[in-house]
């Protein structure tokens, strides 16, 4: 009896032992053999190339491979990456693994152009572009590394997702999937340069702060990459309006790339053969576009590749794949909240398990059906995973949000007699800020930054609805269509749709308190909490065309008609819709004039003081137009 007794408490404290007995890390020097290449292009210019190979040789691999202009480091065959790909799953898998340095960045040779154009069709060998990059690389890897199987999977984030949507472009016949993920496609329409019309002012300078043209023609990364830029100050707020116009800030960071985005404030020639959605055909292999509701620098990319890819290749797996997160986060982060949202499942894994290792896997080793729909999301306010056979679903149905008088937002339109419009100065010298509190660069949280302290400013309408009675799912566009005047000649409308949570809203449960030893800050409740779902800005002279500005006629009511990135979002019975208009959003957005001028050009004089008013009356009607979901 007492041996069983023994027995059983052994096995039991080798069940315990086992479940808290964490897995050994991946050595991926123990199971991968670093080679470096540089290949030959068509025109004569090498690229830098690493390669990991699978120590086991039992059956051959595919090749997984990124291109980049971040740098492949570490350098040298005897340095080796900690990590090869999205999860240690990937690495277990075995591929292929190559990185890139792309044209004119680090160890490759030629010369790096920012967003360089595509050809559709290349015309001769002097014709190099991204895709003729890749073709060339993969014809190499093909013939010169041993044990693989034929078959290719590229994939890459923002900037690289944008390498990966050009070089499936007139795809090799090898590539057989690839993953664009977050990728630049438009920077003038919605991805890091502009939104709305509007200079993405305060990322573009942290951007291009560091990431300059290479000085020598070939170079190794710095020891410490990407440091941020010293502001010599906390709150980016006052170093902007401080060093206000744009021309000071030129001189301050002195890149020609920054100086490249902020000069070419129209939809031009310099933009136009940049916008990769506008060549996304020839594509042979299947696709899996991923993004994040919530991605700060580029969230249009995805569903811009996503809808071009679909419009012009018929006959291949076509998906999109979009989750709670920030830029490039599903790669880094749990995704279990962001800031203070929580989405209480860890989103990233589920992503990472479920979503795009299934697919390399079927795509590239014939490895089962990783059943992915056409788009998988993640719905936020519910959070929930959801699967339909088209984005945006097709069960939306398009309905309108009016704004109404006395700060009232319904489904039902403004009726005769209402109020005519709402009014309020905007002040560039006192522009509204994106945050409530003091930081540099762009706060990630931001995007479902709580804004009770907009709500509460003059110069910011606000416009909510009853409590929902039950919840209102919203998926696909928001289409603000605006009907406003201004005593200026240009300016601004920034939108921001808001989930306001009710005031008895059940927070987390907090572990268990500890005697206070000092005076401590006072807990923050999420009751009354206004999250931002989306917020956008439009300059109004773009409103007939990008590359068509026109100036406002002073105090003439005029239709501002615009699309916002998609959500999908549902709004829980007990919560408020909320809607919030402004005319500055700084210094995430530069500031406007409101005067019709060339915006980079603009001199401090020129900023000026303006009356916006928005109009809600039953004939001139404001809305956001929406895609419902029940």
């Amino acid at each position: 009896m007492k041996s069983a007794i023994l027995l059983l408490v052994s096995l039991l404290v080798l069940a315990v032992f086992a479940q808290e007995r964490k897995p050994e890390p991946f050595d991926v020097k123990a199971h991968y053999t670093k080679y470096e290449y540089r290949i030959p292009m068509r025109d004569g210019v090498h690229l830098f190339t690493s390669v990991y190979v699978p120590k086991d040789t039992s059956h051959p691999y595919p090749f997984l491979v990124t291109r980049t202009p971040y740098n492949v480091g570490p350098y040298g065959e005897d340095h080796y990456r900690t990590r090869l790909a999205q999860s240690e799953a990937f690495e277990r898998a075995g591929y292929i693994f190559v990185f890139q340095d792309v044209r004119g960045r680090y160890q490759s040779q030629g010369r790096f152009v920012d967003m360089p154009p595509q050809f559709d069709r290349p015309n001769s060998p002097k014709d190099v572009d991204e895709s003729t990059d890749t073709y060339d690389t993969i014809e190499w890897l093909l013939k010169n590394v041993p044990n693989n199987n034929g078959k290719v999977g590229i994939y890459g984030i923002s900037y690289p997702g944008f390498f990966t949507s050009a070089s499936i472009i007139n795809s090799h016949p090898a590539i057989k999937a690839a993953s664009p993920q977050a990728p630049m496609t438009n920077l003038f329409d919605g991805d890091d340069g502009y939104h709305g019309g509007a200079f993405m002012l305060a990322a573009n300078f942290g951007f291009y702060a560091r990431f300059k043209p290479r000085s020598t023609d070939l170079e190794l990364p710095p020891v410490q990459p990407f440091s941020p830029y010293e502001y010599g100050t906390t709150d980016g707020y006052e170093y902007f309006l401080h060093h206000y116009p744009i021309a000071n800030l030129e001189e301050m960071i002195k890149s020609p790339l920054f100086d490249d985005q902020a000069n070419n404030a129209v939809y031009n020639d310099f933009w136009k053969p940049r916008d990769v959605s506008q060549h996304m055909k020839g594509v042979k292999c299947a696709v899996l576009t991923v993004g994040g509701w919530f991605d700060e620098q580029d969230l249009e990319g995805p569903f811009k590749t996503y809808h071009a890819i679909e419009k012009n290749n018929p006959g291949i797996f076509n998906g999109i794949a979009i989750g709670p997160w920030t830029h490039g986060g599903w790669a880094t982060y749990l995704g279990q909240r962001m800031g203070r949202v929580l989405f209480h499942s860890n989103t990233a894994d589920y992503y990472r398990d479920h979503i795009i290792l299934p697919f390399f896997e079927q795509y590239l080793k014939g490895n089962g059906d990783a059943h992915l729909a056409e788009a998988t999301v993640f719905e936020t306010g519910t959070n929930l995973w959801r699967q339909y056979s088209a984005w945006p679903p097709k069960e939306a149905q398009s309905k309108s949000l009016y704004l109404h008088a006395n700060g009232k937002l319904s489904f039902d339109p403004p009726s005769a007699g209402e109020a005519a419009f709402d009014e309020y100065v905007s002040d560039p010298r006192h522009p509204v800020p994106y945050l409530s509190y003091a930081a540099v660069g762009v706060p990630k949280e931001y995007m479902v930054g709580d804004q009770r302290f907009a709500s509460k400013r003059p110069d910011v309408l606000v416009y909510e609805s009853d409590p929902l009675p039950d919840d209102v799912t919203l998926a696909g566009p928001v289409s603000p269509h605006l009907l406003v005047s201004s005593s200026g000649t240009d300016s601004d409308f920034v939108v921001k749709l808001i989930d306001e949570y009710p005031e008895d809203f059940d927070d987390p449960v907090p572990p268990e308190a500890q005697r206070p030893t000092d005076i401590e800050m006072p807990v923050e409740k999420m009751g009354g909490y206004q999250m931002l779902v989306r917020g956008e800005p439009m300059r109004a002279k773009f409103r007939n065309g990008w590359d068509n500005p026109q100036p406002l006629t002073a105090n003439e009511v005029t239709a501002v008609n615009y699309e916002m990135p998609d959500i999908n979002h549902t709004f829980r019975r007990g919560h408020r819709i909320m809607v919030q208009i402004q005319s500055s959003w700084f210094p995430l957005v530069d500031l406007n004039p409101q005067t019709f001028t060339d915006i980079p050009k603009a001199k401090l004089a020129d900023f000026k003081s303006a009356t916006e008013r928005v109009y809600h009356s039953a004939e001139h009607a404001s809305a956001l137009v929406v895609g419902m979901v029940k």
